[in-house]
């Protein structure tokens, strides 16, 4: 049986949103491993924020497998950590979601590449040109001499490793990009966008170049635009049922449960939904027709369609653990009912 390097990959314990981390075992597989032969592992937590160092042993149970293009012979395994019990740790976001193959997620990742403190591209004092040509733009002025090059790795990189990868592009501040991630279910999506991020990180190490995923780099007082995670979503009534009267449903739903939605989107999001720079008051729902400005936009495609297909949630910042966010909207959607209940005279109620 060959030997393979395993590259475990799991989230820490810090707060308000976890780091990636990883470590490599050596295993001797079968030629094509499967998720089941992978055995669990431990790590010391007390080095990560997930226990004491007087009982540090926490568990890594591998999820979801991935081919690693960067080595040869090698497996990506994203792992939930348990506790020594078996039972999922606290810092589990994964564990603690609900989860339905039928509810298709796309998530917009962006973000910053920074490199000596400010983003790539910026001069050593001061502000490049104002935004305006950034936006999907070309040339050395708009996106500098490195960046499409990691980008363009990065494409590589996810699709060799079997993550549906859908595009990328540059963004509207200089420095910054984005690239979209599909998956069907919350947790194979929020898998798939973890290990795009894991690659996106390690790829940049050879470059001297960090990620910067914070909703505001460049604080609110300056005129930039902040880097949002927009999450599209789907559920099989959605996309073949769907109608006007349920739509208008499960916007409510939305708006009555704004708050809990805003606790999971990511932490500084006052930062950046502020009304400006294409979102909504972080206080505030609404939805609109192809409204970037709005909490929730809605595709002409949607409305033409009767009121059927996706909708896109603006909210979630960069920052935002995908696990919690898509666990979040398919909680929401649970409450909002999918069958027109009757109304039943007294007489045979009673």
């Amino acid at each position: 049986m060959p030997k393979v390097k395993l590259e475990y990959i799991w989230l820490d314990g810090y707060e308000p949103v976890p780091n990636l981390r990883s470590k490599t075992k050596i295993a001797e597989l079968s030629a094509e491993p499967t998720l089941e032969e992978l055995p669990v592992w431990n790590f010391d937590g007390s080095s990560t924020r997930q226990a004491e160092g007087s009982n540090s042993d926490c568990v890594l149970q591998p999820v979801a497998l991935f081919p690693d293009p960067a080595r040869a012979g090698a497996l990506l395994v994203m792992c939930e950590v348990l506790l020594p019990n078996g039972t999922p740790h606290p810092s589990n976001s994964r564990a603690a979601i609900p989860d339905d193959p039928g509810t298709w997620f796309g998530f917009e990742q962006e973000y910053f590449l920074y490199r000596d403190g400010a983003p790539l591209g910026f001069p050593r004092e001061g502000f490049p040109a104002p935004q305006g040509e950034y936006y999907t733009g070309v040339g050395f002025k708009n996106v500098g001499d490195v960046a499409r090059e990691i980008v363009d790795a990065h494409i590589d990189l996810c699709l060799a490793a079997g993550i549906n990868l859908e595009g990328i592009n540059a963004e509207v501040a200089k420095g910054q990009w984005e690239f979209q991630i599909f998956g069907k279910g919350s947790k194979r999506a929020a898998d798939e966008l973890w290990i795009a991020r894991y690659l996106l990180l390690r790829l940049c190490e050879r470059y001297a170049v960090d990620i910067n995923f914070h909703p505001k780099p460049l604080g609110m007082e300056h005129d930039w635009n902040g880097s949002g995670m927009h999450t599209n979503f789907s559920t099989t009534h959605m996309r073949e049922v769907g109608g006007e009267e349920y739509f208008e449903a499960l916007m409510a739903a939305f708006d009555e449960h704004k708050e809990a939605h805003i606790a999971v989107y990511g932490p500084d999001n006052h930062m950046r939904l502020t009304g400006l720079h294409e979102t909504q008051s972080i206080d505030k729902f609404n939805y609109g027709l192809a409204d970037r400005g709005a909490s929730v936009r809605i595709p002409h495609s949607f409305v033409n369609n009767g009121y059927r297909g996706y909708l896109e949630d603006r909210r979630p910042n960069s920052l935002g653990d995908p696990y919690r966010i898509a666990g979040r909207i398919l909680q929401t959607i649970e409450t909002v009912p999918t069958v027109a209940v009757l109304d039943v005279p007294e007489e045979i109620a009673a």
